[in-house]
C-alpha cells in the first residue's frame, strides 16, 4: 500500500494544497499547444469585470461560498441563471497559468460529471471563472466533520458519488482527445448537484496526457498532500495511473469518512493510509473501515468489494493499478447491491391491512435500534 503523499504536512496546511514556489508552465504550454485550436468549438462566454461585479452584488460577503488556492468563490446570477464566480488571487504567475489551462480545458471538455464553464473574465489584471452553480457545494463539506443535526451521507449516496466521479475520470482518460490527466482529485474538488450527482471541478492542474509512443508526461510534482501517487512523487513521471491512485484515496475517504490527513486526530490516526493499513490487509477487518456515521447501514458484501477496489487503486506500482474503465465496471457492480432497510413481514389478516401494503423499516438489534435515513 502507498503510505505517503506529495509533501510533508505542515501545521498551517490551509486547504491542503502544497505547490512549488516556482511556476510550472508545462500544463499551460500543453493546453495552448494541443487544446487551443479547438476552443472555437466551445461555448464559454467572455464577461466584463463589471458584468461579474453586478452578478455577485459587488462581491458581497453574503454571496461568499468558499475559498481555495485559486481565490474566493461567490454565487451570483447572470441572465436569470445561478452561477459560481471564482476570482483569481492576484499574487503570482502560477495562478494565471492555471486560469488559462482551466479555460482551455473546460471549453472543449463536456460530460455530465464535469462542471460546466459558463464563461470567464480576463480584463486588465482581473482573472475570473464563471461556472454552473452547484447548490450542495463540495463533497468535502458533506463527508468530513459533519455538524450535529446535519445528516451524513448514506451508503447508497456515497456509492453513487464514487460511480459518477469514476465516469468523469473515464471520460478524461478514454474519450477526450487528446486524453487528459486530472491531477487534482480530492473531496474539495468534487461538487454536488441537488440529487448529489458529482462533478469534477478545478482543472487548473490538469495535463494533456501522453500520446503515441509516450508512456508518461514529465512535470514538476504538484497536487494535494496525500493524494499524489508515490511513483509520481519520486520520479515526476505523470501517467493516467497517477489519477487512479488519487481516486483510490478518495474511495477510502468515502468508505471511512476520514480525511487523508487530519492533524486533529491522535498521532497514530492522523494519516488515513497509516491508520487503515492493518484493516486493508485482512478481509475479516474490512468492516472496521466503515464510517461510524453509517450506523452499520450498508451491505457487507458491497463494502468488502468497495474496499478491494480501493486497495487495487492504491498499489504502489502503477502497472498493477487497474485502468479507469475496469474501475467503473467494478463500481457499477457495487452500486447494483444497494442498501435497503430491513422490512418486517406485513400482516394481512385484518381489513385495516388490506390494499397496498405499507412497508416500514425497523431497526435491527445489531444496530442498537438506530437506523440511517436514506437520501434516495
Amino acid at each position: 500500500m502507498g503510505c505517503f503523499g506529495c509533501f510533508a504536512p505542515e501545521a498551517d496546511e490551509g486547504d491542503g494544497d502544497h505547490k512549488p514556489s516556482k511556476p510550472d508552465d508545462s500544463s499551460g504550454a500543453d493546453a495552448r499547444r494541443k487544446v487551443a485550436p479547438d476552443v472555437a468549438n466551445g461555448y464559454a462566454h467572455s464577461f466584463t469585470f463589471k458584468d461579474l461585479l453586478v452578478a455577485t452584488g459587488y462581491f458581497n460577503e453574503a454571496n461568499f461560498i468558499g475559498e481555495g488556492g485559486f481565490g474566493k468563490v461567490y454565487k451570483g446570477k447572470i441572465n436569470g441563471q445561478m452561477v459560481a464566480v471564482k476570482q483569481l488571487a492576484q499574487d503570482g504567475v502560477q495562478g494565471r497559468n492555471e486560469f488559462l489551462v482551466e479555460v482551455l480545458m473546460l471549453t472543449v471538455l463536456n460530460h455530465p460529471n464535469l462542471v460546466s464553464l459558463v464563461g470567464f473574465c480576463a480584463q486588465g489584471d482581473e482573472r475570473l471563472l464563471v461556472y454552473e452553480y452547484m447548490p450542495f457545494g463540495s463533497l468535502e463539506s458533506h463527508l468530513f466533520d459533519v455538524p450535529l443535526g446535519k445528516k451524513p451521507l448514506d451508503w447508497n449516496t456515497r456509492v453513487r458519488i464514487a460511480v459518477g466521479v469514476a465516469e468523469g475520470l473515464s471520460y478524461l482518460h478514454n474519450v477526450a482527445d487528446p486524453p487528459v490527466i486530472y491531477r487534482d482529485m480530492k473531496a474539495a474538488n468534487i461538487l454536488l448537484g441537488e440529487d448529489f450527482s458529482p462533478k469534477l471541478s478545478d482543472f487548473g492542474l490538469a495535463k494533456v496526457g501522453p500520446v503515441g509512443d509516450r508512456t508518461h508526461v514529465s512535470t514538476r510534482v504538484m497536487g494535494t498532500y496525500g493524494y499524489c501517487a508515490p511513483d509520481y512523487v519520486v520520479s515526476g513521471k505523470l501517467t493516467m495511473k497517477s489519477d487512479i491512485y488519487s481516486f483510490g484515496v478518495l474511495l477510502l475517504e468515502l468508505i471511512t469518512g476520514r480525511r487523508i490527513y487530519d492533524a486533529s486526530r491522535p498521532k497514530p490516526e492522523q494519516s488515513l493510509l497509516t491508520w487503515s493499513r492493518p484493516f486493508l490487509h485482512d478481509k475479516r477487518k474490512f468492516y472496521r473501515l466503515a464510517d461510524p456515521a453509517l450506523l452499520g447501514c450498508y451491505p457487507s458484501s458491497a463494502l468488502n468489494q468497495l474496499v478491494v477496489i480501493s486497495i487495487m487503486c492504491l498499489q504502489d506500482q502503477p502497472h498493477v493499478r487497474p485502468i479507469i474503465a475496469d474501475v467503473v465496471i467494478g463500481l457499477n457492480h457495487v452500486a447494483s447491491q444497494p442498501y435497503a432497510p430491513e422490512r418486517p413481514p406485513v400482516a394481512m389478516s385484518s381489513p385495516a391491512n388490506s390494499g397496498s401494503p405499507q412497508f416500514v423499516g425497523t431497526p435491527s438489534r445489531r444496530r442498537g435500534g438506530r437506523r440511517m435515513a436514506q437520501y434516495a
